[in-house]
C-alpha cells in the first residue's frame, strides 16, 4: 500500500492507494472502526464513453475529509468486493457529478443506479443551486476544482492539469491517457484520492450557502430525483440502425464534398477559412457589420443564414435571393459536423448491443435547462429526418413523442398574468392567430402571423429587434414595429417585465423562479430577466412532469428528454394508449394557465415524425 500525505486547509490528510489483499483488509478494518455515516465517492475510468465496448472501471475511491482509500477495481475480485461493500452499505454517499459515477458503477456490476441514487448527495447539484454562473460570468463555477479552491483551500492543486503532462511522459495523449497510465503512478493515485477529500470537505460549505440563500429543501430533492430519472434514461439508451448509419457516414461526406465544390467555384478553397469566405462574399457585393471578438468580420452561422435566405431552422424566408456561396458554406459545414458529431460518434460509442446512450445533463445551462450530449441530439433541427432515422425501435416496439404545447408562451402568460393572453390559452384558441388579430386585425396575412409568432418567442427569450432581425433576415425596423405592436397587444407583459427588472436591481441582480431557484443576472443585462425566468420555469414544468411520470410507472418507456419533449418506445399494440397516458400526466396548470400537450406515434424510427420518405422506412 502506498500512502501519501497532503495538507488541505491547514490540516494533514492521508491518501492510501491499495495494492494487495492485505491492503483491502486494512481498508475494511478502517470502515468497521469508523463506521462512517457518510463517505465521499469517486471513480476513475478509461473515458467518458460509459457504455462503449472498451470502457473499463479502473478505480473506486472513497473516504472522508481526512482519509481517502483508492481501490484498483481493475485488479480483481477483492478490490471489486470492497467497492461493492462501500457503495451498497454506506448510509450516504457524497459524489460530484453523481450521474456519471452512478452509471459507471451500474455498468460494471457494482450496484444498480436506482438502489444507490436515493442515498447520494451530489455536490455539483448543490453548487448549481447556490450559484449557477461559471467563473467567467462572475460566479465560482460548478466543477470540483474551482469550487474547492473557493470554499475549501485556495492552494488545492489541480492534479488533472498535472496529469496531462504525466500522460505525455508515457507517450499518451489526453484521450488515451486515462486508459493507459499505470495505476502505480503517484500523480494518478494522488489525483484519485484528492477528489474524494475535496468533495467531502466541499459539501458542508455548499449546504451553508444553500441555507444562506434560502434555497428550498424540496428543490434540492427535486433535482436529485430528476438526476436519477435521467440517469435511468441514459442507461436505457436507444437502438442504432448500424447499416443505415454506416451508409449515412458516406452520404454526408458526399454532401460535404458537393457543397465544398460549389464554394470552390466562388474562390473559397476551404469553407473553414473565414478570411476566404469574407473576401468572396464581399466580392459578390454582400455587406454586413457583425464582427468576431478579435474585430474581424464574422461569417458565423447566424450571419450566413440570412444571406442564404434562411432562418435559424433552415427554412426559406423568401425575403431575398439566396446567396449561393453562403448556402454552400453552411451546408458543407453542417454535413461535416453531422458526419463527425452524429454518425461517426454513434457508431464509435455504441454498446455491445448496438445501443447508444446519450448523456442528459439535467442542469445543462445557467437557467437549469437540460442539455444532451454524446451525441448532441438537442441541437438537431426541428425539421429533418436524416440523423433521427439512425434511431430505431426494437422489433415489436414503436416510438412515440409527447411535448408541451407552446410552453414558452404559456409560461410567459402565466408568470405575467397578462389577462388577454391567459384567457386565450384557457379558451383553447390558437395563440399565434389570436395574437396576429390583436396586432394586425382580423384580416392578418400568413406573413403577419409569422411576425406575431416571432414577436412572442422573441419576447419570452428577450431577443431584441437587432437579434430577431439577424435570426430572421428581416429588417431591424420591421422587427421594431413588430415588437411595438406585440407590446400594445399585451401590455401586461411589458409591465411585468419592468417590475421583474426593478426587483432584480433592488436584490443584487437576483431573481427567483416559482420553484425557488436562484438566478443571478449581469447588472448591464437585466433585460434578460424575462428570458431567464421563462426558460427556467419551462424547464421545471417538464422536470415535474418527469417526476409525475416516475410515480405512475411511466418512465420505464422513456428514452430521451429534449427541451419540452420526451421521446419513448412502447409495444406496438399499446403505444397509442401509453402515449396518451404520458401526455395526460405531462399536462398541468401553471398559475391557472393550462400547459397542454401533444402526443404523436412515430413508428419504428424517431424519424417517423419528421417527414421520413417512404423509401427510407424501417423494414
Amino acid at each position: 500500500m502506498k500512502t501519501y500525505r497532503h495538507t488541505l486547509a491547514g490540516a494533514q490528510t492521508t491518501i492510501h492507494a491499495l495494492e494487495t489483499a492485505d491492503d483491502v483488509e486494512a481498508a475494511g478494518r478502517w470502515l468497521k472502526a469508523v463506521q462512517p455515516r457518510s463517505l465521499a465517492l469517486d471513480t476513475e475510468t478509461t473515458g467518458l464513453d460509459t457504455f462503449s465496448r472498451g470502457h473499463r472501471l479502473r478505480t473506486v475511491q472513497f473516504g472522508t475529509g481526512d482519509v481517502a482509500w483508492v481501490a484498483p477495481f481493475e485488479r480483481g475480485p477483492a478490490f471489486a468486493e470492497l467497492a461493492r461493500t462501500v457503495v451498497t452499505k454506506c448510509p450516504e454517499l457524497v459524489i460530484h457529478n453523481a450521474a456519471y459515477d452512478l452509471l459507471v458503477l451500474d455498468r460494471h456490476g457494482v450496484a444498480p443506479v436506482d438502489q444507490v441514487a436515493p442515498r447520494v448527495r451530489d455536490t455539483k447539484i448543490l453548487a448549481h443551486l447556490c450559484d449557477s454562473r461559471q467563473d467567467f460570468e462572475g460566479g465560482v463555477g460548478i466543477s470540483l476544482k474551482p469550487l474547492s479552491a473557493w470554499y475549501v483551500d485556495p492552494s488545492a492543486p489541480d492534479t488533472q492539469a498535472g496529469l496531462t503532462q504525466v500522460f505525455r511522459s508515457y507517450g499518451l495523449t489526453k484521450d488515451t491517457g486515462w486508459a493507459g497510465i499505470p495505476y502505480e503512478d503517484e500523480t494518478y493515485q494522488r489525483y484519485a484520492g484528492l477528489d474524494v477529500l475535496l468533495a467531502y470537505r466541499l459539501r458542508p460549505h455548499l449546504e451553508q450557502e444553500l441555507e444562506r440563500h434560502g434555497i428550498p429543501a424540496n428543490l434540492v430533492e427535486f433535482e436529485h430525483r430528476l438526476m436519477t430519472i435521467c440517469a435511468g434514461m441514459e442507461r436505457r439508451g436507444m437502438l442504432l440502425d448500424v447499416p443505415y448509419t454506416e451508409g449515412l457516414v458516406d452520404r454526408l461526406e458526399d454532401d460535404r464534398a458537393q457543397f465544398a465544390a460549389v464554394a470552390d467555384r466562388y474562390g473559397v478553397e476551404n469553407v473553414n477559412s473565414d478570411r476566404q469566405v469574407v473576401a468572396a462574399l464581399q466580392g459578390m457585393g454582400e455587406s454586413w457589420d457583425e464582427r468576431t471578438d478579435g474585430g474581424a468580420l464574422s461569417v458565423a452561422k447566424d450571419v450566413l443564414l440570412p444571406m442564404a435566405d434562411m432562418n435559424d431552422k433552415w427554412e426559406r424566408l423568401e425575403i431575398r435571393r439566396p446567396n449561393p456561396l453562403a448556402d454552400a458554406v453552411l451546408r458543407a459545414k453542417r454535413a461535416s459536423k453531422w458526419r463527425k458529431s452524429y454518425a461517426l460518434a454513434m457508431l464509435t460509442n455504441r454498446d455491445a448491443h448496438d445501443r447508444i446512450h446519450p448523456k442528459i445533463n439535467t442542469l445543462g445551462a445557467k437557467t437549469a435547462r437540460a442539455s444532451v450530449s454524446d451525441p448532441p441530439l438537442q441541437q438537431l433541427p426541428s425539421k429533418g429526418w436524416e440523423i433521427r432515422r439512425s434511431i430505431i425501435a426494437e422489433p415489436g416496439m414503436a416510438y412515440f413523442s409527447v411535448d408541451q404545447s407552446s410552453v414558452e408562451l404559456v409560461v410567459l402568460a402565466a408568470l405575467s398574468q397578462e389577462p388577454r393572453m391567459c384567457q386565450a390559452i384557457r379558451d383553447g384558441r390558437n395563440l399565434h392567430d389570436f395574437t396576429a388579430t390583436l396586432m394586425f386585425g382580423d384580416g392578418f396575412t400568413k406573413y403577419q402571423r409569422g411576425l406575431a409568432k416571432i414577436a412572442g418567442l422573441g419576447t419570452s427569450y428577450q431577443g431584441g429587434a437587432k437579434t430577431l432581425a439577424k435570426q430572421t433576415g428581416l429588417e431591424v425596423d420591421v422587427m421594431k414595429d413588430t415588437l411595438t405592436r406585440y407590446a400594445r397587444a399585451y401590455p401586461g407583459i411589458k409591465r411585468w417585465a419592468r417590475g421583474l427588472q426593478a426587483h432584480a436591481l433592488r436584490n443584487r441582480c437576483e431573481i427567483r423562479t416559482p420553484s425557488g431557484r436562484r438566478l443571478v443576472l449581469d447588472r448591464d443585462k437585466l433585460y434578460k430577466a424575462v428570458a431567464y425566468i421563462c426558460q427556467s420555469t419551462a424547464r421545471d414544468t417538464m422536470g415535474q412532469a418527469l417526476i409525475d411520470l416516475e410515480e405512475r410507472g411511466l418512465t420505464q418507456y422513456l428514452n430521451l428528454w429534449v427541451h419540452d419533449e420526451v421521446l419513448g418506445t412502447a409495444p406496438v399494440g399499446d403505444v397509442e394508449a401509453i402515449a396518451r397516458e404520458v401526455a395526460e400526466t405531462v399536462r398541468m396548470d401553471l398559475y391557472g394557465v393550462p400547459i397542454g400537450t401533444d402526443a404523436e406515434v412515430y413508428g419504428r424510427t424517431w424519424a417517423g415524425g419528421y417527414g421520413l420518405p417512404a423509401e427510407w422506412a424501417v423494414g
